[in-house]
Formats: C-alpha cells, structure tokens, sequence
C-alpha cells in the first residue's frame, strides 16, 4: 500500500460515528490536497477489505456523491443511523457534522 493511501485508510478509519468529511478534506489530511479522486478508488476497492465507514464520507456540497440509488439510499440510512440529519435533498449541513480532524 502507497503511503498516501495507508493514510487516507488510517484518516477514513478516524472519522466518528455521527460526523462525516469529504473526499478533498481526506485527501488533504492524507497529504495531496488535490487528491479528492483518488479517494474515490480507495473507498471503491478498499472498504469491504478494510472495514471503512465509507458512509461518513460525502462531497465538498455536503451531498451523497452516489448515483446507483440502492447505494445512495444505504448511505443516506447509515448516516441517519448515525443521528446525521439530511435534507430532503440528502445534504448534510457540514457546519454541523464536519469531521476536522486533529493532525
């Protein structure tokens, strides 16, 4: 494993119950402030095997990036399960639920 991935995995595995971050906030903390997409593919082939809460993590609007609906809606319950209140439009307020992470 590259090292900004083990990073991005250890800062996905950081992010608590109740709070999420987005796919550039993970990215940053992981060391390329730019590599929003990468964390696209890290949780696309490393959640199952990692046991990611890939769930907490959304996009810079606060939106569920998820199109396929059954996934989108299986993220929107594991949020709400959570106690994170959505939109009807499914948009977390980031003010309220941001993860800022200590570094």
């Amino acid at each position: 494993m590259h090292d900004f991935t083990a990073r991005a995995v250890d800062v996905i595995r950081s992010i608590p119950a109740g709070k999420v971050m987005t796919y550039g906030q993970i990215a940053a903390c992981a060391g390329s402030p730019r590599g929003a997409r990468q964390i696209v593919r890290i949780l696309h082939a490393m959640s199952g095997k990692h046991d990611l809460p890939w769930h907490r993590v959304i996009n810079s609007k606060g939106e569920i990036g998820l199109r396929e609906p059954y996934y989108r809606e299986l993220q929107m319950q594991g949020l709400e399960d959570e106690g994170i209140e959505l939109s009807p439009g499914g948009r977390v307020d980031l003010e309220l639920y941001r993860h800022e992470p200590v570094l």
